[in-house]
């Protein structure tokens, strides 16, 4: 556990109820007080590391927010995030298309597909 340092990554995650997406927000540390870490978007940290245990170990607390924590960005948070945002993505995409009938034949279809395709292989696995 270590203070942070003028450059170093961090990110959030934050969620509107337990069945939203997670959003993650990245930033980095651009200036540093006695006591608190400037992010480059403005959200000050405690420059203090603390136990966290919903996201990572480590979490530095937001500036009189002490249940919001921010944490150094690894390459799992950014695989994470990058899932996440194609989920968001795929998840507007169908939210805001308007599908023609012949559309959505075709979506069935190509899940009818998919679905006979599985069956199959488990059949096979089975008998294999």
């Amino acid at each position: 556990m270590r203070e942070l340092v003028v450059g170093d990554k961090m990110y959030n995650v934050s969620r509107d109820g337990f069945a939203d997406f997670a959003r993650y927000t990245f930033s980095e540390v651009v200036r540093l007080t006695k006591t608190l870490a400037i992010l480059k978007d403005g959200t000050r940290l405690y420059n203090r590391p603390y136990p966290s245990y919903l996201i990572e170990d480590i979490g530095y607390n937001v500036f009189r927010k002490k249940g919001v924590h921010w944490h150094l960005v690894s390459l799992n948070a950014i695989r994470k995030a990058q899932i996440e945002n194609e989920k968001i993505a795929a998840h507007d995409w169908f939210e805001a298309k308007e599908f023609s009938l012949e559309e959505k034949q075709l979506i069935y279809r190509s899940f009818v597909k998919n679905d006979n395709l599985e069956n199959l292989q488990g059949q096979q696995d089975l008998a294999g």
